[in-house]
This record gives C-alpha cells, sequence and structure tokens, in this order.
C-alpha cells in the first residue's frame, strides 16, 4: 500500500465527486481550477495507484484512459452511456460462470476479467427519440 499524501487524497476526492467517468486531464483541471498545485504527472500516477488498489475503476474509450470511483473490494461490472457517461455498478453472474468455464476449457488458471457493456441510457434514449 502507497503511503497517502495530500496529492493523492485530493485525487481520491476529486474522483469521488465526479460524476461517471472522468479522464485524468479533466480531474487535473478541476483540480486545478479549485486551486491545487498538484501536477498532471502526480494525477496520473495517483490514478493508476487507487486503480490499482480497487479504489477506482478504469476504462479505455476511444484510445483514452477513464476513471471512476468504485467500492473497493467489490468485483462487479458496468453498463456505461455513450452519450452522458452516466454509468451503473452491475452484478452478472452469468459472465463470471461464463469467464470460468471459457478459462477451464482452455487451461487457463487465475483468470481475471472486465466487462464493461456500452449503450445508452433511459434518458438519452429518450432525447434521441424526441429529436
Amino acid at each position: 500500500m502507497k503511503r497517502n499524501t495530500w496529492q493523492r487524497e485530493a485525487v481520491r476526492t476529486a474522483l469521488s465527486t465526479a460524476e461517471g467517468f472522468v479522464s485524468a486531464q479533466a480531474l487535473h483541471g478541476s483540480l486545478r481550477d479549485s486551486g491545487s498545485t498538484i501536477g498532471l504527472a502526480t494525477v496520473y500516477r495517483a490514478l493508476t495507484d487507487l486503480t490499482e488498489e480497487g479504489e477506482a475503476d478504469s476504462l479505455q474509450q476511444e484510445g483514452e484512459a477513464l476513471y471512476r470511483a468504485c467500492t473497493p473490494g467489490s468485483h462487479h461490472h458496468h453498463l456505461i452511456c455513450r452519450r452522458c457517461g452516466m454509468t451503473v455498478e452491475i452484478e452478472a453472474a452469468a459472465v463470471e460462470s461464463w469467464a470460468r468455464g471459457v478459462a477451464t476449457e482452455h487451461g487457463f488458471t487465475a483468470a481475471e476479467h472486465v466487462v464493461d457493456v456500452f449503450g445508452l441510457c433511459p434518458q438519452c434514449t429518450a432525447d434521441a427519440r424526441q429529436q
């Protein structure tokens, strides 16, 4: 476990108040806007550490890493709106079973997986229908 510095705590706090997934650059910008002197490289390091420790989720979207605070120690998947970024944590027992089965079938052990389902949330679906 890494030591808890003011910079790391600032990133943790900013991430916990962000809506949905956010880029390191956007998080850095909001920290700077609030008067922080934290550097972008420090934000990246803190986000990497938080992700490795299970305090943040990370996903790749259009070649960019995006981050979101999550419940530590809980394995879950996400439904993510492509339009507004709203994210819902979901349990997926069928995915867990499938992943274990596929790994075993091919002789893999200690398999891990990440599943993110992208679509349009109910509000964005309704908005798209009205246009």
